[in-house]
Parts: structure tokens; C-alpha cells; sequence
């Protein structure tokens, strides 16, 4: 496979070979993806490079040059065209703005840890294992958004997609000897959907740990808290923690400022905050309507012996089980998922599709 190692999209010359490119792409059976992209100082994560593998070529697109990326669109969007990537999520959200839906994804990281690899196994340690090739990571901390990019950090690059092609058609092989195919199908068709991709501001509150055990009023408050600051962080295109962090946050939901002087002595609430955003958070938590004897928040309480005993015993199950299959526990069930269960949830996931006859009945009759 060739390895070009002059980016596309860099010179404004390059526009027909970004045509040729796109044309090759609508073609291909299927391509290698990935990204580099930067979100230190955005909401929104910046796209710094693609790198993209056919099987005749791999070659990197420089998006922060002159020339639009649309002439890959048809081929990123063809139904007939499978896109390989790694671990695809975040390059999924990258890239999501520009192309939209891209169906037929293959991701190598869900089809290793259905094969018996650590679900989070990273993509040198799964071509040193499957394939046999020691890749050089001398980049991981460069920044992508500095022009002109050396030639060290375009190798990098086109290494992350080079062998993904290679990468797919040995874990195929791996999965269909276990009988695992309709698995893989099944988790792949659940790739990309943007409700996975993208929270809702409503829901963001439920990423902020500490606030499990929370009244009603305060989980409401929790939850009009987080959704304010997910919106002006997408307004402004700022990272959460820079209009507020998960620590003021939760100060404000168990302390229930009520004027500036309240709001400032919280911890991690700074001067500037309360005064460019004070008064539209003080009367955020008013239209809350607090209780007239809003109790103090008191200590966590314990947990239930019995519900902590039947997740812990399912946990066992799901181990055991886990084992015999030679996967990892957390591809079947998480403790979420257990909780869940426990609770009564129905649909949990491990009760659905594949997980169902492999755990879940087996969880249902622990029940």
C-alpha cells in the first residue's frame, strides 16, 4: 500500500486530487478511518487531521487548510463503502458536523474484545498482538493544530490506519471460528447513533458523579444546573470545566446559594464568575422554587445490605460467565447494568439481543 506522506487539502491546488480522492472513496469496499483532533481549549472538539486507507493507498487530509472536505462525503456516506476505524466514538463526534451518518462502521476495538482482547484495548497493542507489528508512538502529545506538520508526525498518522484493514479481516476470522458473528453484527449496527454521540442537556447532570443520592428538589436543581452550563459551554464553545466545574456545581445543588456572598464562598466558584454570571444562576435556582425548609444535605446513606448483596451476587455471575467465555465481565454487564436489574429494569442491557441467552437468563433466574 502506498503511504503518501504529503497531506491533501493543504494547497489550494489540490482540489482535483481531493476529487480523486472522494471518487476512490465511493468505490472502495472499505477504507481505513481515523482522526487527530484537539478539545483542550472547545466544547466542540477540533478536527486537525483524517487520515483515511483505501486499499490502494493511506493518505492524510489537512482540514484547517483552504479546501472544503465535501468531496468526501459521498464516499463516507455510501452504504457500500465499510469505514474501519478504532475505537470510533470520538472520531465519530469529530467528524459527525461535517459528514453526518456514516452507516456500515466497523469498529476493530468492539470486534477485539468480542474475540477475548481487553474491551479497551488500544490499537498498537492490538496490531503488536494480531499482527505482529510494533508501531512507534513517539507523537501521542503533539499538537495537531501546528502548521506545518514533520514528517515524523504524518508517519505517525497514517500508521493509525495503515493496518486496519488487516486488522479487520483477522478478527473477522477469530469470530466466525468462536460463533460469534451475529455478536459482532449486533454491536456494530449500534455504532453511531448521535443520542450516544452528542448528550442532551437535560441528561448531562447524570455525568457528574456525587450527586446519586440526592433529594428531589436537589436532583432537579441538579439537572437545570448541568443543562445551563452544557448550553453556554455549546454557545461559546468552551469546555464545561471553564464555565463551571463539576465542584461548584455540586456546591450550589447542596448548599443552595441564595445571594452573590453565599455563591462566592462556595469552593472553585471564582469572583468572575458570580460576576458575569451570578445573578442569571441565582435566579435560575429561585425559578426552582426552593422549599421553604429546604433540609440541609445530610450524610450519604448506607447502602442497602440486600440490594448490595444481590448486585454483588450477580457481578459473580456475570464473571463467571465472562470466564467461560474468555471476554471481559464489563462487555457483558456493567454495574450500572446490574443496579438495574436489581432495581427491576425490564430492558436492561444484559437481558437484550446476544446478552440475553448468554447472561441474562441466567441473571434473571439469580433474581
Amino acid at each position: 500500500m502506498e503511504r503518501v506522506t504529503t497531506p491533501l487539502g493543504a494547497d489550494a491546488g489540490d482540489d482535483a486530487a481531493l476529487a480523486a480522492l472522494g471518487e476512490e472513496l465511493r468505490t472502495a469496499p472499505a477504507i481505513g478511518l481515523d482522526t487527530e483532533f484537539m478539545r483542550e481549549r472547545t466544547y466542540r472538539a477540533q478536527l486537525c487531521l483524517l487520515q483515511i486507507a483505501t486499499p490502494a493507498r493511506c493518505v492524510c487530509v489537512d482540514p484547517l487548510g483552504p479546501l472544503p472536505l465535501a468531496p468526501l462525503a459521498p464516499g463516507l456516506q455510501a452504504e457500500g463503502v465499510v469505514k474501519i476505524m478504532h475505537a470510533a466514538r470520538q472520531d465519530l463526534e469529530v467528524l459527525w458536523p461535517l459528514f453526518g451518518a456514516m452507516p456500515r462502521l466497523f469498529d476493530t476495538q468492539v470486534a477485539a474484545a468480542l474475540a477475548g482482547f481487553p474491551a479497551q484495548v488500544g490499537y498498537a497493542d492490538l496490531v503488536r498482538q494480531v499482527l505482529g507489528v510494533t508501531l512507534h508512538k513517539g507523537q501521542t502529545r503533539t499538537d495537531w493544530s501546528r502548521r506545518p506538520l514533520s514528517p515524523e508526525q504524518i508517519e505517525y498518522a497514517l500508521d493509525d490506519v495503515v493496518h486496519l484493514a488487516d486488522l479487520k479481516s483477522a478478527l473477522e476470522q477469530k469470530l466466525a471460528q468462536l460463533g460469534r458473528e451475529a455478536w459482532l453484527a449486533e454491536e456494530l449496527a449500534a455504532l453511531g447513533r448521535p443520542e450516544d454521540l452528542f448528550v442532551a442537556p437535560e441528561l448531562a447532570f447524570l455525568r457528574i458523579k456525587g450527586l446519586n443520592e440526592l433529594d428531589p428538589w436537589r436532583r432537579e436543581l441538579a439537572r437545570e444546573l448541568a443543562a445551563w452550563r452544557e448550553r453556554r459551554a455549546a454557545d461559546r464553545n468552551r469546555p464545561r470545566s471553564w464555565i463551571l466545574s463539576d465542584t461548584a456545581l455540586r456546591g450550589m445543588v447542596l448548599r443552595v446559594p441564595r445571594t452573590p456572598a453565599e455563591l462566592a464562598a462556595l469552593e472553585d466558584v471564582a469572583p468572575a464568575f458570580v460576576e458575569n454570571s451570578g445573578e442569571e444562576v441565582l435566579a435560575l435556582i429561585e425559578a426552582q422554587r426552593p422549599p421553604a425548609q429546604l433540609a440541609a444535605p445530610g450524610p450519604r446513606p448506607r447502602p442497602d445490605p440486600t440490594f448490595t448483596a444481590a448486585v454483588k451476587h450477580l457481578a459473580e455471575i456475570t464473571r463467571q460467565v465472562a470466564t467461560q467465555l474468555g471476554i471481559s465481565p464489563e462487555l457483558l454487564a456493567t454495574r450500572r447494568d446490574l443496579e438495574a436489574l436489581v432495581q427491576g429494569d425490564t430492558a436492561a442491557a444484559p437481558l437484550r439481543g446476544w446478552r440475553g441467552p448468554v447472561l441474562g437468563e441466567r441473571l434473571r433466574a439469580a433474581l
